[in-house]
């Protein structure tokens, strides 16, 4: 019988993105935020205070959408729509808190991962991956061959001509031992103006993750051959890979100092000058020290916020952060890997994944977010994702079956971009120049007068702001957007 309900579910791991809104009885949704603002009536008004988050955070969290009135779904969220309204459930949550009784050797996983893999290569149309030389793009290309040893396999790398970004000696290191064609993509600043006006013009939202443009460049080359690649998204907030999970220990340990040391220790710290190499000493100390008088989810928030709270202050932003609901008697490290799959995961680097992609229309398919291998995961003890300063222990003893132990053991350094410096260059320095002296950022709420102090600070050395500055400009691209796509929305 006919029930008059309409179903909304989003994917548990939240590869793929969902809105939608509700005006005058009627309910618009879809994948992309520019098909809502073409498809919805009135004007297109800006959520002010989930923009405030997105400063902050550098991405938007459900149910925040940048648009007033659009409303994202969770990953793992089902929402019900009727004449009663609008309820949301979730489905699935990762089930860490209450581990499942399983199997954790590693030739479990292996049969595991192997399938996993397996089910998301064998499609019809030519596949690909995505590899930078670290262990988690490096083991899905050494599994991809091991289950095809004949298929003509072929990796995509970004490349750039700064020493300590570059990772692309050990992606065609891999790539030649595996038999696999490697075809390196060289990232140059002269791209980013106009591809980042491309993507936001397809997706029709800002995010602040600098490497958003990058991974675009990376999917525009691979589309000119393939329809699909892998990728290894996932593997780091599953299996204990970042460096801010065994910092987290550290910092428990740190905030039972006296208050006066620590102190000293930060008033030491902020001196340090300003580096435009990639994540150095001093940007992670001082980020360190920021959250010693915070709890645990909370330090880790700010650790990897895209905007520190002091020079979000100074831009006239103190934003609210949405409630999480951590799960019941989890360890801290339980709980800030909890948070970065429902939220910096699912809401940020998916995000960036698919919406840099799908403006290639390439898709982008990540085994380690498969659900059983989701699940085996959950089921890991403490000490299998994180011992001391080692981070993802098991995973790696696994890798060690199909990788040279120096892949697999060397130090993480992640995907990440020289902005800092580009920033202060041509041709982003003038690009920047334009965009922070746009009225839009103003209507959005935000200080211009100190947007451009923080870039002159910048372009002085005074202080490192290359993350905020960059999502400030993102920001004021995308209202540039916002305001033509409002203009044709107002065309009879």
């Amino acid at each position: 019988p006919r029930q008059d309900k309409l179903l909304l579910v989003r994917d548990r791991a939240g590869e793929r993105p969902l809105f939608y809104a509700c005006h005058d009885g009627v309910i618009t949704f879809a994948s992309q935020l520019a098909a809502m603002a073409a498809a919805l009536p009135g004007a297109l008004d800006i959520n002010g205070p989930a923009l405030d988050r997105y400063l902050q955070l550098g991405y938007f969290s459900a149910p925040d959408s940048p648009l007033r009135g659009v409303v994202k779904v969770g990953p793992a969220e089902c929402v019900t729509l009727d004449g009663q309204g609008a309820r949301t459930r979730r489905y699935w949550r990762w089930p860490r808190a209450q581990p499942p009784r399983i199997d954790t050797s590693l030739d479990a996983f292996d049969a595991i991962f192997r399938e996993a893999v397996r089910r998301q290569s064998e499609v019809d149309v030519p596949v690909g991956l995505f590899l930078s030389g670290g262990v988690d793009s490096s083991l899905i290309a050494a599994v991809t061959r091991s289950l095809h040893p004949d298929k003509s396999l072929t990796a995509y790398g970004l490349r750039f001509g700064e020493e300590s970004f570059d990772e692309g000696e050990f992606a065609e290191r891999v790539a030649a031992d595996l038999a696999i064609d490697y075809v390196p993509v060289w990232v140059t600043p002269e791209r980013i103006p106009g591809l980042l006006r491309n993507v936001i013009r397809t997706s029709g939202e800002p995010l602040a993750d600098p490497a958003w443009i990058p991974t675009a460049l990376l999917s525009e080359r691979a589309a000119q051959d393939i329809r699909l690649s892998l990728s290894g998204e996932g593997a780091d907030e599953l299996f204990g890979g970042y460096p801010t999970y065994f910092g987290a220990g550290f910092a428990e340990r740190y905030a039972r100092l006296p208050a006066w040391i620590r102190q000293i220790i930060r008033t030491q710290v902020e001196h340090w000058p300003p580096s435009d190499k990639k994540v150095t000493l001093s940007f992670l100390l001082k980020r360190f020290v920021q959250g010693d008088t915070l709890d645990g989810v909370a330090r880790h928030v700010l650790w990897n916020s895209s905007i520190a709270p002091d020079v979000l202050a100074r831009l006239g932003v103190i934003p609210e952060l949405l409630p999480w609901e951590a799960p019941d008697n989890a360890s801290l490290l339980d709980r800030i890997q909890q948070y970065d799959l429902e939220r910096s995961l699912a809401e940020g680097l998916l995000t960036k994944a698919d919406r840099a992609s799908m403006h290639s229309a390439l898709e982008l398919r990540a085994p380690f977010l498969d659900q059983a291998v989701m699940e085996f995961a959950a089921a890991l003890s403490a000490r299998d994702r994180v011992q001391g300063i080692q981070t993802k222990v098991f995973l790696k003893r696994y890798a060690a079956r199909y990788l040279p132990h120096d892949i697999v053991y060397r130090k993480k350094r992640g995907l990440s971009v020289p902005l800092s410096r580009w920033l202060r260059e041509e041709p982003l320095r003038d690009w920047l120049a334009e965009a922070l002296s746009r009225p839009e950022l103003q209507r959005a709420g935000l200080n211009l007068t100190e947007a451009r102090s923080l870039m002159q600070e910048h372009m002085e050395r005074k202080a490192d702001h290359g993350r905020a500055l960059w999502a400030l400009a993102v920001v004021s691209e995308w209202t540039a957007w916002l305001d033509q796509a409002a203009r044709q929305c107002d065309q009879p």
